[in-house]
């Protein structure tokens, strides 16, 4: 089964009615997000404990298009404008598995989107830095995340092909994109004993699960086919 993934966000004036707390198209959006994990979520096997919470606790539906709102808990990805996409609640559950982050990591996301993926990271994680490579998208993060109470992201605007050499190494490292290869920036800023998590690819991708060993040599082990948004911006 193909599943899909995130990618970014766009047109994100809806952000600025975010904050003036625009009415719900969700009725009951907590019974919502308890429907999502029981049935989408912990039905396909996902049993972190803390990852499960955050899916419960976070308000998804915040995190997309005035326009969406009511279907945030779907099964299903969802546009989020630029031609990028909020996964669907499974893919960010599994993945947020996989990443398995510990509460004293710091984690690098390649892709910060609409800021959801950040956000059930910052709960598990001390302190989450994300990368987005469009403006608008950076700009609409870094104003929603610090709202809404996740205070220990930082955004900024850049190219994730390069990573955030300044704030490295890193603990865990998450793509919400594809590249064809994993960056090589992105291998030397993981820390040894680290964990990366990322789809792969081009028309045919898988996710991939990348640990480096103490000594510093990398194990690769491929998850299950996803459809993601390409990764953009590789250096030429």
């Amino acid at each position: 089964m193909l599943l899909y993934s995130v990618g970014v966000v766009a047109g994100w004036q809806f952000v600025s009615r975010f904050a003036r707390g625009a009415r719900l198209a969700v009725e009951d959006p907590v019974a919502a997000r308890n429907k999502m994990v029981r049935e989408q979520i912990e039905a396909r096997g996902v049993r972190h404990a803390g990852v499960l919470r955050a899916m419960r606790e976070t308000p998804r539906h915040l995190f997309v298009p005035e326009s969406e709102r009511s279907n945030a808990y779907r099964d299903c990805p969802l546009s989020i404008g630029h031609r990028q996409t909020i996964s669907q609640p499974y893919i960010v559950a599994s993945m947020s598995e996989l990443l398995n982050p510990q509460p004293g990591d710091r984690v690098l996301e390649i892709g910060t989107g609409s800021g959801y993926q950040a956000a059930i990271l910052s709960q598990l994680a001390r302190q989450v830095y994300s990368i987005e490579i469009v403006e608008q998208l950076a700009q609409a993060a870094r104003e929603l995340l610090p709202r809404l109470g996740y205070r220990n992201v930082t955004v900024r605007c850049g190219n994730g092909w390069l990573g955030w050499p300044e704030q490295a190494p890193f603990e865990r490292i998450i793509l919400t994109a594809a590249p064809p290869d994993v960056p090589p920036a992105l291998i030397e800023q993981l820390r040894p004993g680290g964990r990366l998590v990322a789809p792969v690819g081009d028309e045919w991708q898988e996710l991939v699960v990348i640990d480096k060993d103490l000594a510093g040599h990398i194990h690769s082990r491929n998850e299950y086919p996803v459809m993601f948004v390409p990764m953009v911006g590789k250096p030429r």
